[in-house]
């Protein structure tokens, strides 16, 4: 839900007031990347120019990353992520408290990425909202383990629900500021953020059911990505009535 408030966000900062519903939307452009860079890359850049102990304390965070690629974040251990390293348990706690620390960390840095994605989206040229709508799926798609992190999170790990709860609330908030600046719709804050929490929540719903949980059913409708993301966009328009 909390990455959805994103597409939703973006959208009120942008004047969209002449955009109308088509259900025959343009297809994606095969030739333009969906997102600038996979988080992955964007962890290393720069790390040529770190000292040997930030470059190993990235070195940490990018094992983890790369664990939760495969598993589920209750199976994350501090000597997982050491061995993956190739470093001490030492060595580890010179940088980090704990396996929490870590993963508050990384979700931190993952969600500052998330947000760059999706303005950098937000400014390419076309349908603002479908743009927005489309990046968060592809960002989705290819990070379908640390979303995993963020949207369902475990009791073993409150910092991640923490996390996922605090951005919820301030994207939200975000969502009704900006409306609030339209004058020409009379609908109160707490409306609006009852449809942001809504259709968060619808969206996330659906690509964790896609990506994370595999649902067959839905996959077999799902196939086609410009589908679903056409899908989606109607029906933030529809609910936020644009």
């Amino acid at each position: 839900m909390r990455k959805s408030f994103i597409v939703c966000a973006i959208i009120y900062d942008i004047d969209i007031s002449f955009i109308t519903i088509d259900h025959a939307m343009p297809r994606s452009d095969p030739k333009r990347p969906q997102f600038q860079t996979p988080f992955s890359t964007h962890l290393q850049q720069g790390r040529e120019s770190l000292r040997k102990g930030e470059r190993t304390r990235l070195d940490l965070l990018q094992s983890a990353m790369d664990y939760l690629a495969e598993h589920s974040l209750d199976g994350l251990t501090v000597a997982e992520i050491c061995q993956r390293t190739g470093v001490a348990h030492g060595t580890f706690y010179l940088h980090f408290k704990d396996r929490h620390a870590l993963v508050q960390e990384l979700l931190r840095l993952f969600v500052d990425y998330l947000q760059q994605q999706m303005l950098a989206a937000a400014r390419e040229p076309g349908d603002p909202v479908r743009n927005s709508t489309a990046n968060y799926f592809y960002l989705f798609k290819a990070h379908a383990g640390l979303m995993k992190c963020l949207v369902i999170g475990m009791d073993a790990f409150p910092e991640a629900r923490a996390a996922f709860h605090q951005l919820n609330h301030q994207w939200a908030n975000i969502v009704a500021r900006a409306h609030s600046k339209d004058t020409r719709d009379p609908t109160d804050k707490a409306e609006i953020l009852r449809r942001t929490y809504a259709l968060g929540g619808m969206v996330d719903q659906y690509l964790t059911a896609l990506f994370v949980t595999a649902d067959p059913w839905l996959a077999d409708v799902s196939s086609d990505d410009d589908a679903v993301i056409n899908t989606l966009t109607n029906l933030w328009k529809r609910g936020m009535q644009i």
